[in-house]
C-alpha cells in the first residue's frame, strides 16, 4: 500500500522534497526518469513532464484509465538492473525505498545499480538518527538490535492502530534498515547530501549525484 495513503502528514514533506528535486534536476519533457519503487499517483500529482518509468519489485503497477502517456510501469528489482544499460536514464529517482530492500549488501547493490544506470541520481531515505521510526510510528525501536525489534513489532504504534490487526506477512512490508548520514555518503560517493529536518532533527536524507562529473560537496 502507498504510504502516502496511510500517513497524510508525510505529504507535506514529499511536496517539499519534490520542489528540491525540480530545482536541482530541472526535469523537462525529454528527460527520462527511472523511479525505483515508486507509484504513478506521485508523478501524476507532481506536474513533472518527463518520461517516467516506474519499476516495481512486486510487479508492474496497473495504471488507471486516463493515466498520462508519459508514465509507464514495469517489474524489476532495484538491486539488479541488468536489463538496463549503463547511463540509460537521465535520472534514477527513489523515495523511501532503499531502507526496505534488505540487508547492507542489498543496499550496496541498490546504490551501485542506481549509479550505474543513471546519469544523475536522486535517492531519499528516512534518517536513522531521527528518534521516531517512521514506518512503525514508534520511538527508538530502530536503535535496538534486530531480534529485539522483531519481538516488539506486535506492540508498536503501527500494529496497535491497524484495523484489522496486522498479519505476520504484514510485518515484512514495514521492516526497514534505516541509514545514517555517514552510510548514505558511503553508499553514494561524491553525492551532495540534503538533510530534511523536523524540529531541528534530521528526518531524512537525499543523496543527489548530478550528471556533471564534478559533484558539489554535500552539506
Amino acid at each position: 500500500m502507498d504510504p502516502l495513503k496511510i500517513y497524510p502528514l508525510f505529504r507535506g514533506f514529499r511536496r517539499k522534497r519534490m520542489q528540491w528535486f525540480i530545482e536541482q534536476c530541472r526535469p523537462a519533457a525529454g528527460t527520462t526518469i527511472l523511479d525505483v519503487g515508486g507509484f504513478s499517483d506521485f508523478w501524476r500529482d507532481s506536474g513533472v513532464p518527463a518520461q517516467i518509468t516506474i519499476l516495481r519489485p512486486e510487479g508492474a503497477e496497473i495504471l488507471p484509465p486516463g493515466s498520462p502517456a508519459n508514465i509507464r510501469s514495469i517489474a524489476g528489482d532495484g538491486c539488479d538492473l541488468r536489463e538496463h544499460a549503463d547511463k540509460s536514464y537521465d535520472i534514477v529517482f527513489s523515495n523511501s525505498v532503499i531502507e526496505h530492500v534488505g540487508g547492507e549488501e542489498r543496499q550496496r547493490a541498490f546504490a551501485r545499480e542506481s549509479l550505474r544506470v543513471g546519469r544523475s541520481v536522486w535517492v531519499q531515505t528516512p534518517a536513522r538518527e531521527f528518534p521516531l521510526e517512521p514506518h512503525l510510528l514508534t520511538p527508538f525501536i530502530h536503535w535496538l538490535p534486530q531480534r529485539l525489534q522483531e519481538r516488539l513489532l506486535p506492540w508498536t504504534v503501527w500494529a496497535l492502530v491497524r484495523t484489522p490487526p496486522p498479519r505476520a506477512e504484514d510485518y515484512v512490508s514495514v521492516r526497514a534498515r534505516l541509514l545514517s548520514r555517514r552510510e548514505m555518503r558511503d553508499l553514494f560517493p561524491g553525492a551532495r547530501i540534503f538533510t530534511e529536518r523536523f524540529f531541528g532533527l534530521p528526518k531524512s536524507y537525499v543523496a543527489f549525484v548530478p550528471a556533471s562529473a564534478s559533484s558539489p560537496r554535500g552539506r
